[in-house]
């Protein structure tokens, strides 16, 4: 296992980053996608307290796999400069914390189709954002996420084949795709050559419930099988969201739901442990 790079959204085991890093310890994850720091999303720190943080960090032995911040979460009718300015603030944060990666979206629209006006719009403010990833060596990965410019496969291939470059990339998330009524392994052939980074997160068809991978419609093991073949040795980032998950105590897991906490601590680590079960599959 030691030649896969796991990652994961620890804010969902805890608020406090202290628990976070002893939980992260425990399962010997040596990696976080900062999101939730003590209860303030990770765009919100100040310099002192991402210097705070990485303090806290050297003293555990976790480093940053990519920065989760919300940045292209918002609407195109939203105060863009202001946005801008976020960003910038999440680059800085970037570089306190010493990673390259930073995850964000292609921005929300009022609904029904994109019409031509509004993907210029899209463009436009993500172009201006990889100009600015440029001048500070820094990598953005575009996430696949319900009800943005890039939900689904068609439109992210788009992004990616007038935008993609060292400065912009895709993290490509089985269970958003699934969420958004997408076949993944149709997705995963339209843009397996621009995949940087992967998001572990499962979800059924049937209603867009979040399951531990391999237990869903994403074709997780099927996806990340295809990408090592390709000679993949990106990070795998967890994303359980299996906090509001009914019925997962009855799931048939075996070993997977033994001797485990009740508590964010629990569901992250099926969510782990789920993974595991994975790439021993892929590697036996």
């Amino acid at each position: 296992m030691e030649k896969f790079k796991i990652s994961g959204f620890s804010d969902e085991i805890d608020a406090n980053v202290d628990v976070q890093f002893a939980v992260l310890n425990k399962l010997g994850i040596e990696y976080f996608e900062p999101r939730g720091i003590d209860g303030k999303n990770i765009s919100a720190l100040t310099d002192d307290e991402a210097r705070d943080l990485k303090a806290k960090m050297d003293k555990c032995g976790i480093k940053v796999s990519s920065i989760g911040s919300p940045i292209g979460k918002v609407k195109i009718s939203d105060d863009l400069e202001a946005h801008f300015e976020t960003f910038k603030r999440v680059v800085a944060i970037a570089k306190i914390l010493d990673t390259k990666y930073i995850r964000m979206f292609s921005f929300f629209h009022e609904g029904g189709e994109w019409t031509n006006e509004e993907r210029e719009i899209v463009f436009a403010n993500l172009k201006k954002m990889i100009d600015y990833a440029k001048e500070n060596d820094v990598v953005l990965l575009h996430e696949n996420e319900k009800d943005i410019y890039g939900d689904i496969a068609s439109r992210c291939e788009d992004l990616m084949k007038n935008l993609y470059c060292d400065n912009f990339k895709a993290v490509f998330d089985p269970a958003n795709f699934v969420q958004s009524g997408q076949d993944t392994k149709e997705a995963f052939e339209m843009l397996k050559n621009y995949i940087e980074y992967m998001h572990i997160k499962d979800a059924l068809s049937k209603d867009g419930s979040v399951v531990p991978s391999g237990y869903g419609d994403g074709n997780v093991e099927y996806i990340l099988t295809q990408l090592f073949k390709n000679g993949f040795n990106g990070f795998l980032s967890l994303e359980p969201h299996l906090g509001s998950f009914e019925g997962l105590s009855e799931l048939e897991m075996g070993d997977l739901m033994k001797d485990l906490p009740k508590s964010g601590e629990g569901t992250f680590t099926v969510a782990h442990n789920a993974l595991l079960k994975i790439l021993e599959g892929i590697e036996g």
